[in-house]
C-alpha cells in the first residue's frame, strides 16, 4: 500500500510529520493510498485513537482526503507540494512571459510616496491602541467602493487580496467545509484551500466569469462558500459582465446562506466597469488590491463587507498581527489621491498587447483568451509538451497545471513584457506547439 515507506511515529504529531516528510519527499505520490488507521496503529503499536488523530491532523493540513470506506489517500495536489514551484524558471536567451508580473513601467514611483508617509510619521509617529486603518486610507476606500455600487461595508486592510480571503473564509468556515473556486483559476488560491483545512469545488469560467450552470451545481452540492474574480481572472483575464452578474445574484439569492467572496484585483488597472455580486447574499466580502496596479511589494488591500464578517475579520487581526503598517497606508493614500496611476492609460497599455497576441494566434489558428488584465490563456492539446517546445523556442510560460483542477490543459501567457516586436515569434512559437484544443467554456 505504502510501497518501501515506512510511516513512523509514537505520537499522532510525530505520525503525521512521518507522512508529510513522505510526500514532501515524493516517497508519497499523489493518490497514494495509507493504510487503515487499525492496520497501521497495530503496526506502530499505538493506539487507533492517535493514528486517528494524525490523520485527522494531515486532512486539516491539506496533505490527505477520505472517502469514508475507500479510505485516506494523499491528496492529488497535496498543499506541501505548491502551485507556485510549477514554474518555469527562464534560462539565459529565454524571455520569460509566465510570472504574472506587472510591467514595471506602468508602476508608479513610490519615493515621493514614502517621503510624505514617513514626514507624517516623524511629525505623529503611530502608536499602539491607534486606529488600525488611517483615517484617510478609510475614507478614500469606501468613496471608491460606493462609485462602483458596492454595498456599504467597514473597512479592513490586510496584507494583499490572498490574506484578506483566507481571513474572511477563516472567520465563517471550518475544516472540510467546501468552497467554490474558479476553474481555472488562481493558483495561490487552489492552493491555500486544502492547506487551511477545506475542500475546494471547481467552478468552471468562460470570457465573463463563472458559468452560471457551474455556481448552481457547486450550490446544489452544499459549497459554503464561493469566491469569485471581477475583473482581470487570472489566468484566463474574464470580466463579470452585467448579464452574468445579474444572473450570478439571482444564483446566489436563492442560498443567503453562502459566503461570497469577490476579488477585484484588477481596479485602477483594468477599465471595463465592476458588476458587484455583493449583497446578493447575507455575508460577503469584496477585496482590492494594490499589487498589480501601484506594486507587488506594497502588499495592501482594501476590503468591505457586511457587518459580521468585518468585525469577526477585524476582532482576529487585532489578536494577530494586530495591523498592517500604517506607513503603508499613508503611501498608498497618497498614491490615490495624487491620481499616480491614470487607469485609463495603463488599461489600453496592456489591452493592445494583450489583443495583439490574440489576434495574432487567431490568425494562426490558435484559439486564445485575454479579455482584460495582463494575461492570455492558450488552450492546448498537450501542456508537457507545450512548454517545453515553447522553452526550446526561447519562450518561458506558465504551465496550466498552476491554475486548473478539473478543466482540460492550457498555458497562460504574460502580456507585461511583450513589445510589438515579439509578438509575432511568439504567436509562431506558440502556434507550432498548441495542436488542437477545446475552447474555453468549462461548464
Amino acid at each position: 500500500m505504502l510501497g518501501e515507506y515506512m510511516v513512523t511515529g509514537g505520537r499522532a504529531a510525530d505520525i503525521a510529520a512521518s507522512v508529510e516528510r513522505g510526500v514532501g519527499s515524493g516517497e508519497l505520490a499523489p493518490g497514494q493510498l495509507l493504510p487503515p488507521m487499525r492496520e497501521l496503529a497495530a503496526r506502530l503499536e499505538v493506539n487507533p485513537n492517535t493514528v486517528a488523530a494524525a490523520y485527522r491532523t494531515l486532512r486539516e493540513r491539506g496533505v490527505i482526503e477520505t472517502a469514508g470506506r475507500r479510505g485516506s489517500r494523499v491528496r492529488p495536489r497535496p498543499a506541501t507540494t505548491t502551485r507556485g514551484s510549477m514554474r518555469i524558471e527562464a534560462p539565459p536567451g529565454v524571455q520569460d512571459v509566465g510570472k504574472g508580473n506587472p510591467d514595471p513601467a506602468l508602476l508608479p514611483p513610490l519615493a515621493e510616496a514614502f517621503a510624505e508617509a514617513v514626514r507624517t510619521s516623524d511629525e505623529n509617529p503611530g502608536m499602539y491602541g491607534e486606529l488600525p486603518v488611517v483615517p484617510e486610507f478609510d475614507a478614500l476606500a469606501r468613496a471608491a467602493f460606493a462609485a462602483d455600487a458596492v454595498p456599504e461595508g467597514g473597512i479592513v486592510v490586510t496584507s494583499g487580496s490572498l490574506d484578506a480571503i483566507e481571513r474572511v473564509l477563516a472567520a465563517h468556515l471550518r475544516a472540510g467545509d467546501a468552497v467554490g473556486l474558479e476553474d481555472p483559476g488562481w493558483g495561490s488560491l487552489l492552493d491555500l484551500i486544502p492547506a487551511i483545512g477545506l475542500r475546494a469545488v471547481p467552478v468552471g469560467v468562460d470570457e465573463d466569469g463563472p458559468l452560471p450552470a457551474a455556481v448552481e451545481r457547486a450550490l446544489g452540492a452544499g459549497v459554503r462558500a464561493l469566491v469569485v474574480t471581477a475583473r482581470a481572472q487570472n489566468p484566463t483575464g474574464a470580466a463579470i459582465g452585467a448579464r452574468r452578474a445579474e444572473e450570478l445574484r439571482t444564483l446566489l439569492a436563492a442560498h443567503p446562506e453562502v459566503l461570497l467572496v469577490e476579488d477585484d484585483h484588477g481596479h485602477a488597472f483594468v477599465d471595463v466597469p465592476l458588476h458587484p455580486l455583493a449583497g446578493a447574499t447575507r455575508h460577503w466580502a469584496m477585496v482590492r488590491s494594490v499589487a498589480k496596479a501601484y506594486g507587488p511589494d506594497l502588499r495592501v488591500a482594501a476590503l468591505t463587507g457586511d457587518g459580521v464578517t468585518m468585525d469577526r475579520v477585524a476582532g482576529r487581526q487585532r489578536l494577530g498581527p494586530g495591523w498592517v503598517s500604517r506607513l503603508l497606508q499613508r503611501a498608498v493614500v497618497h498614491l490615490w489621491s495624487t491620481g499616480a496611476v491614470d487607469t485609463a492609460s495603463v488599461a489600453r497599455s496592456y489591452g493592445e498587447r494583450r489583443s495583439a497576441l490574440v489576434a495574432a494566434l487567431a490568425d494562426r489558428g490558435v484559439v486564445a483568451y485575454g479579455r482584460t488584465g495582463m494575461n492570455v490563456w492558450v488552450p492546448v492539446s498537450d501542456e508537457t509538451g507545450a512548454v517545453a517546445g515553447l522553452l526550446r523556442a526561447g519562450w518561458a510560460v506558465a504551465p496550466g497545471a498552476r491554475f486548473r483542477t478539473d478543466t482540460p490543459q492550457g498555458v497562460r501567457i504574460t502580456v507585461s513584457p511583450l513589445t510589438p516586436d515579439d509578438v509575432g515569434p511568439l504567436a509562431d512559437a506558440v502556434a507550432a506547439v498548441a495542436g488542437p484544443a477545446r475552447p474555453i467554456s468549462y461548464g
